[in-house]
């Protein structure tokens, strides 16, 4: 029931009980405003009880988002359809009956699985079990002619029972590994190719045919995937024999190619020396003028250094023989010189000397002195006497006593003799 309805009804309650209170009083004070109050009293009752089927039986209804409603009309047969919006409904009347336009889906789940309930079948007679999801959609402009001839239960009692007939059957013309592996794509095709007109027939649009996931017998999936894993290993051999293949090959190629470079080069290197060759028989009608020339060059050179070197030599002798004559007479001059000054050493000694031989003879204690002061250094104190013959007081120290007593006491013994 609309808000707006619920207004109406609070609405006449609240004027019926109004008029209730107004009719109490008038009615107790006399019996004549009862019969005219009567007729006004049955009116409102009759209006309110039509405005109260009206509130709990709303003759409008609403056809939401993504939906169609198809309005039948009992009395004349017509049919109408609507979209989202409020569609007026009369009681008894119309029927007002709604279909969605979404997409929707059917899975079948008794059949996913191989030991389920309601298994596929192969062509050797396995069962298997098969995720298959079957997209679909009203076609919009015959939802009209459903109406009437579909029941209301389209999913149910319509396409579930086109899509159980057709995969079956389809299923059965394919074996397990076919359907496991090779031809699931063939398999969508042609469940999606014998569903469709048959969907269209009743107004039905297919959109579409997934297959998923296949469940396969345990038995059979281990021997599959033994098989499989033979397969694979096959298959990594026969990929492992074109790569070696391949290689054997490329190795050839390459071997060629570098025979091919190296051919290339070696021709290359051939030409390169031949113009090197010819270059340098070019070069060379030029460099043996220039060798010769320099040849020439290099004779002047050494003329000129032998005759440099000659005047060289020449002036180092000629130097060398002034340095002999100038050392010559700076050495006769030297010995001149050394034998004036030993000449005048000489005579300054002997004059020295006579000088000394008169003093000593003048003053004998001399030698003595002279012999002290040559002692100096050896001897701090010298005690001796005199001799008594008055000789030199050295001989005392140097044992001339002694032998003079040894010479004397032989004379005596001579004597006494």
């Amino acid at each position: 029931m609309s808000a707006r309805l619920k207004a109406v009804v609070q609405a006449i309650r609240e004027s019926l009980a109004q008029l209730a209170g107004q009719a109490r009083r008038p009615l107790a004070a006399t019996g004549h405003g009862l019969a005219a109050h009567r007729g006004k009293l049955l009116a409102i009752g009759l209006l309110g009880i039509g405005v109260y089927a009206a509130a709990s039986h709303s003759p409008l209804q609403t056809v939401g988002r993504g939906e169609l409603g198809v309005r039948s009309n009992a009395l004349t047969g017509s049919v109408a359809q609507f979209r989202e919006g409020s569609v007026l409904v009369l009681p008894g009347v119309h029927e007002l009956r709604r279909y969605p336009l979404r997409d929707q889906l059917y899975r079948p789940a008794a059949s996913s699985r191989a030991d389920g309930p309601a298994p596929f079948q192969s062509i050797e007679g396995l069962s298997l079990g098969v995720d298959l999801t079957i997209r679909y959609a009203l076609d919009p402009a015959r939802v009209a002619d459903m109406a009437r001839n579909l029941p209301d239960d389209i999913g149910g009692e319509v396409v579930e029972p086109v899509v159980q007939g057709v995969i079956y059957k389809t299923f059965t013309r394919y074996t397990v590994r076919e359907i496991f592996s090779s031809k699931r794509a063939e398999i969508q095709q042609a469940i999606e190719a014998e569903l469709k007109p048959r969907l269209a027939a009743d107004g039905i649009l297919l959109r579409s045919v997934q297959m998923g996931k296949v469940d396969l017998p345990a038995d059979y999936r281990a021997g599959m995937d033994k098989l499989l894993a033979e397969e694979l290993e096959t298959e990594k051999m026969r990929y492992t024999l074109e790569l070696k293949d391949k290689q054997v090959k490329q190795t050839a190629l390459e071997a060629e190619a570098e025979k091919v470079r190296r051919e290339k080069a070696a021709e290359a290197a051939g030409n390169e020396q031949v113009i090197a060759a010819r270059a340098q028989e070019e070069a060379m009608k030029h460099v043996l003028p220039f060798k010769q020339k320099q040849i020439e060059q290099r004779q002047f050179e050494a003329e000129a250094e032998k005759l440099a070197r000659i005047k060289s030599a020449e002036g180092s002798a000629q130097a060398r023989r002034i340095e002999a004559e100038g050392e010559a007479e700076s050495r006769q001059k030297l010995a001149d010189a050394e034998v004036y000054r030993l000449e005048k050493i000489g005579k300054t000694s002997s004059e020295q000397m006579a000088r000394d031989g008169a003093l000593i003879d003048k003053h004998p204690l001399l030698i003595q002195k002279t012999l002290a002061d040559k002692l100096s250094d050896k001897i701090s104190v010298i005690i001796a006497p005199p001799p008594a013959d008055g000789g030199f007081i050295g001989s005392a120290l140097i044992g001339g006593a002694r032998t003079n007593a040894q010479a004397q006491a032989a004379e005596t013994e001579g004597e006494a003799q």
